[in-house]
């Protein structure tokens, strides 16, 4: 990730929770799941595309950092017993098992609503603010695929991960061209299905062994880890020809990181 914008989003993110007087433990533990290093891929992305198309990063940063939060809620719940039911995250205990259920489930939902709150106090760019929260929704639905859909398909299967990971990518590419050049958000939303498939099929392959034992629906228990490894490798050249147009350092970045996806160890 560009050191810059990670820190200027760290910066962001610290500065929207200061500004916050809900109930302490409420706080707390949001801060707990928002504030904790996660990689910011997808705020990078929407900051990196806007930057390539000539966007205002001071107008981008705010639409970023919620759907950053938006990501962290998803994390929080998703990490729930009636979930996936892990009780780790980003090499600490999750939010459940630090703060309790309850409390967990609490700020997921602040977390949301700050997003929104945030998204809302933004003058203008309505179709990037929808754009964050169709993909918001979109995740919440393939949520709701991967806790229900029983076949073991290539159809099930991409529906899940379209929605449940690759919604949030497309929501940041779309709406860091919708912020920028509206021209191009239909090919930055390709451009961002790309990505957030290619991040799914390195994190099955990284699982692999924990998913076999568990018996999970991925790429790899769909099609072995021989055949999900040429996927990515075509995903990746598949993201990196969207964008071999452009040229200037965010491109470069944004190239950067196709390659570090593909070839990345956690």
């Amino acid at each position: 990730m560009p050191e810059q914008k990670l820190k200027r989003i760290e910066t962001a993110l610290q500065a929207y929770m200061q500004d916050d007087d809900s109930a302490q433990l409420l706080k707390e533990s949001m801060e707990y799941s928002l504030l904790d290093g996660g990689k910011r891929i997808r705020p990078c992305l929407m900051l990196l595309i806007a930057d390539m198309l000539g966007g205002k990063e001071s107008d981008v940063l705010p639409f970023a950092c919620a759907l950053e939060m938006v990501h962290c809620y998803s994390l929080i719940h998703d990490d729930l017993p009636a979930m996936d039911d892990d009780s780790m995250r980003r090499g600490k205990p999750s939010s459940h098992v630090r703060y309790g259920e309850g409390n967990a489930i609490l700020a997921g939902d602040g977390l949301l609503t700050k997003a929104a709150l945030l998204l809302m106090r933004q003058t203008g760019y309505d179709d990037a603010k929808t754009a964050i929260f169709e993909g918001a929704y979109a995740m919440v639905s393939g949520q709701s695929d991967d806790l229900n859909l029983k076949e073991r398909n290539s159809e099930t299967l991409e529906q899940i991960h379209r929605r449940k990971t690759g919604a949030l990518f497309r929501a940041a590419c779309r709406a860091g061209a919708l912020l920028s050049d509206p021209s191009k958000a239909e090919q930055m939303s390709i451009f961002g299905d790309a990505i957030g498939l290619l991040f799914q099929m390195t994190d099955d392959v990284l699982d692999a062994q924990k998913d076999r034992e568990e018996g999970k629906l991925t790429y790899v228990t769909l099609y072995g880890e021989t055949d999900t490894k040429q996927f990515i490798d075509d995903t990746a050249q598949h993201a990196l020809d969207v964008i071999k147009p452009y040229h200037g350092k965010a491109a470069e970045e944004l190239r950067e990181l196709i390659l570090a996806l593909r070839r990345r160890t956690r």
